[in-house]
Order: C-alpha cells, then structure tokens, then sequence
C-alpha cells in the first residue's frame, strides 16, 4: 500500500503468517518495525526488536528504542496473540484463563501503553488491533479465548473513546479462521470457504489505517 509520504509503522507478532503479510501490504514506502518474541532477520532499514508484548519492562525498552530511532509512530499493529482450545468452562484452569488472557488482552494495554504517546507525537495516527469473530459468542472448548478476545474488543472501544479527540483512530479486524499452513494442517478436512485470505486480512487492516478508513473508529471489522 503506498502512501503520500513514508509512516512508521510497528507491527507485533510481525513474523507470524498474518504479520509477514501485514509487512508486505504495509511496506514499501514505509519505515517498519517489527516487534517479536525474539529478534528475526529483516531487510536494511527495517528496525527488527525482540520483546515480550506482556512485558511492561520489555515494551518500555522498545518503545525507547523506536523512540530514538524514528522519534515517533505512525501506525500501530497489534497482530500478536494467541488460541487455543481449553477445557470446558466448568474445568477451566487458571493457567489457561491467565495464559489467553495476558496473550490477547493484557498485551495490547502494555503495547499502548508504551507506544501511544509515540503516536501522540505525530499528526494523528491509527491503532488496529487483531480480535476474532468469535469474541461475539462463545464455542465449545474455547471459553477463555472467546472470552480474552471478546475482552480486547472492549479495549479498544474504550481507547477509541479516549483518544478520538486526538485525532487518533483505534479498531479490530475479527477473521473467522485464517486461511494459514497452521490452520490447514490442523483441520485437513475444513470447508475452506468461509475462510479469510492473509491477504485479504492485511488488506483490510491497510484499509483501516489509510485516508479512507479515517471516519472509523471504534469499529471490529469482521472479516470472512
């Protein structure tokens, strides 16, 4: 996706399927950074940081050193997260209910937390995070995620509230299933119709994040 003039852009979980195409819709004519569990390699000019998006300790440092590299952000993806099925919810553990909810929640107030008053520094400024369309109701055996992502939709509502009036914009996308290598091997037997493309998925997020998509905010984008 081209833009007028280069943004800087951070994307977690930028080496995950959904990430790499996040990176390669965002791209080009853009500064990027990319935030993962543990440094990869990336292009020239590409700032690749290892950090525990849980972390309130490793975000900070992050975001310290986005902050001296590039002085402020533009755009904001938060791709990182997690799924799993559980146990039913009458057996639920903590360790499972803590684990989702850290992953798909917690994460994006930490991430915020550092990298919005980057995004403050700049002219205005857009944040999407990654929910699922399943945070709408819940499934068997996927209690804790349905629940940590139906808890991430809050969050962004709520910071979108807070930040609209400067001028900064927060949504979701909220995919069915992606249609990723993972996905396909572990239901072979899928009817893959109703499935969302990474393409189409990054698409969407590049949507939300150009001139087109500034009157929206607030907003899950269900996608599939």
């Amino acid at each position: 996706m081209s833009t007028a003039k280069p943004r800087t852009v951070v994307i977690t979980g930028a080496a995950g399927a959904l990430g790499q195409a996040v990176v390669a819709e965002l791209g080009p004519g853009n500064h990027l950074v990319l935030v993962n569990r543990h440094v990869v390699e990336a292009p020239h000019g590409v700032l690749s940081l290892a950090a525990d998006v849980t972390s309130d300790e490793a975000m900070a440092h992050a975001a310290g050193l986005v902050a001296r590299r590039f002085g402020s952000v533009d755009w904001l993806v938060h791709v990182a997260g997690g799924f799993e099925m559980g146990e039913p919810v009458h057996e639920l553990s903590r360790a499972t209910w803590d684990r989702l909810m850290d992953l798909n929640a917690w994460s994006f107030v930490t991430v915020t937390k550092h990298l919005v008053p980057l995004i403050r520094g700049g002219s205005g400024g857009g944040i999407v995070a990654v929910s699922a369309a399943s945070a709408a109701s819940g499934d068997p055996y996927k209690g804790a995620y349905a629940a940590s992502k139906a808890a991430l939709q809050r969050l962004v509502e709520s910071q979108a509230a807070e930040l609209r009036g400067e001028g900064i914009r927060v949504n979701s996308v909220a995919p069915t299933v992606l249609d990723t290598p993972a996905n396909r091997a572990a239901m072979p037997d899928a009817d893959r119709a109703g499935w969302t493309s990474l393409q189409d998925a990054a698409r969407a997020i590049g949507f939300l994040l150009s001139d087109a998509g500034r009157a929206v905010t607030g907003r899950h984008l269900v996608l599939g």
